[in-house]
């Protein structure tokens, strides 16, 4: 895997065994930081992916024999003047050609494909209709399903479920850690994110109005409220009533727990000072 790291705030790469829709064992087998990139002085690097260390290799990122997936995340503090990581990936030791195409392999291709669509879909779906049950919280997910659904080991998540009356929103109060990076975001049933293009629906350290005390205060209503507290971070549901949240920790020294409550529109300016 080479490329040039760009300025972007947030770089991880990890591989991983299994797939959502499959059977068997399935989490990380490794992971690299992008704190841990040896980065030439020309802004390029190279990192091996390999069962075993070569001796050569500056960035490693191990390998198990079950590891079927490669995951890089890139995270933002100003998407307006970040450059993301520019990747190529090779394989060495590959075939210099590949076997033909025979109607076995598109078989199992096409069966493989399929099995992740509907894992994936239906993954997100029981999560989705399970946080539904205490809507416009946000719990703390739990650490050991998160990293076997591939996710970050360095981000402690607070997922949740919003669900909005025209009338309504939902006050999420918490005060940011010592961290690395963090961020709250909207997103549908599906766990895709809203439309970010067009609508605020998401908001992290670099974007965020704090309080003199540090905290943040988040208020997500399906309009504007007029006369808004300036200290306040409004978002959109992006004509949505209801979907999933995400609150993320990256690297934290401590995880505090985002507080939510929903009120009456009409009754936001009476939170200015609470």
């Amino acid at each position: 895997l080479w490329g040039t790291r760009g300025t972007i705030h947030y770089l991880g790469f990890g591989s991983y065994a299994g797939d959502y829709g499959g059977s068997g064992r399935t989490g990380k087998t490794g992971y690299l930081e992008g704190q841990e990139l040896v980065v030439n002085d020309d802004g390029t690097f190279e990192v091996i992916l390999a069962t075993e260390r070569p001796e050569h290799a500056q960035n490693w990122l191990p390998m198990e024999r079950d590891t079927t997936q490669l995951i890089v995340r890139q995270m933002f503090l100003d998407r307006s003047t970040e450059t993301i990581a520019d990747l190529q990936l090779e394989c060495l030791d590959g075939p210099a050609v590949p076997a033909p195409l025979t109607p076995q392999l598109v078989d199992r291709g096409l069966s493989q494909a399929s099995r992740f669509v509907v894992g994936a879909a239906s993954m997100f779906a029981n999560w989705a209709e399970g946080w539904a049950e205490t809507p416009n919280t946000l719990p703390k997910f739990d650490p050991a399903e998160s990293l076997a659904a591939h996710g970050d080991p360095n981000i402690v998540y607070f997922h949740g479920y919003f669900q909005l009356a025209p009338d309504e929103a939902l006050v999420i109060d918490a005060t940011p850690p010592e961290c690395d990076y963090w961020n709250f975001q909207l997103d549908n049933h599906w766990m895709e994110s809203l439309d970010y293009q067009y609508f605020p629906i998401t908001v992290n350290q670099h974007e965020a109005i704090y309080r003199d005390d540090g905290r943040v205060r988040v208020v997500v209503s399906h309009e504007r409220p007029a006369d808004l507290d300036p200290t306040v971070n409004w978002l959109s549901t992006a004509g949505h009533d209801r979907g999933v949240m995400s609150w993320r920790w990256v690297r934290a020294a401590e995880n505090p727990q985002p507080q939510c409550r929903v009120v009456k529109v009409a009754a936001l300016a009476e939170l200015a000072d609470a």
